[in-house]
């Protein structure tokens, strides 16, 4: 998962002169205390961490009643960036949306308009799902693991706003039994647009106008979602 990062960092923990008598301990509640908040010093959420002191001298505050710890840190960061890739859970399927648990905490959105068109919203035996029409073993639904592509991320709340709107995104199991004809499919999508790219003199009101034929060829129309 690209927005799972390792770093290293020199720290210094501050701990109450009391608790210098378990200075491990007192430095594990420190650290604890940023699990699963984005910090910014860190850049990331913090999911884990080990630590080393560098020395065992520590030094005394004179201005504050606490003593400062240096130590070296390695610490497992959550840091989702735009345009890169996540997978999570889904939890929840609506006709306008899909609902994702990201590692267990982090909630994830897709909503309509960023669900690719191939997909249509059905409901089958009860259950809710979104299927390919183009391929229909390719199917989402609750607990499906899929992969989505980070739109932005609010680090406040730590929630995710994604998209499926690219071919490389949907079931994960499916996804990567079909990487091959994906592949394939992206390569012939890339030369159709290298062509249009080499005969187009412009576009007008939303068509495209070929050099060769000159005639206006209009996008095709939004399909309609089908229950």
């Amino acid at each position: 998962m690209e927005a799972i990062k390792y770093s290293e960092a020199n720290l210094m923990v501050f701990i109450q002169p009391s608790k210098t008598g378990a200075v491990s301990e007192a430095i594990k509640q420190q650290l604890s205390s940023f699990l699963f908040k984005f910090n910014e010093t860190f850049g990331g959420v913090l999911l884990a961490y080990d630590f080393v002191v560098k020395s065992n001298l520590a030094k005394i505050l004179s201005l504050y009643p606490f003593v400062g710890i240096s130590l070296k840190a390695n610490l497992l960061l959550f840091a989702p960036k735009p345009e890169t890739y996540l997978e999570g859970k889904v939890v929840k399927l609506a006709q306008d949306a899909i609902h994702v648990v990201v590692l267990g905490f982090s909630a994830a959105i897709i909503t309509e308009e960023d669900i690719r068109d191939e997909f249509r919203f059905k409901i089958k035996h009860g259950r809710e799902l979104f299927r390919s029409t183009s391929h229909k073993r390719h199917v989402i639904k609750v607990n499906t693991v899929i992969r989505f592509l980070v739109k932005s991320f609010d680090e406040e709340t730590l929630h995710i706003s994604g998209s499926l709107e690219q071919p490389t995104t949907g079931d994960i199991r499916w996804l990567s039994k079909n990487s091959e004809e994906l592949s394939s499919a992206g390569r012939k999508r890339e030369d159709i647009e290298r062509v249009k790219e080499e005969h187009s003199i412009g576009t007008i009101d939303g068509g495209v106008l070929s050099s060769d034929s000159h005639v206006l060829r209009k996008p095709k129309k939004q399909r309609l979602h089908e229950v």
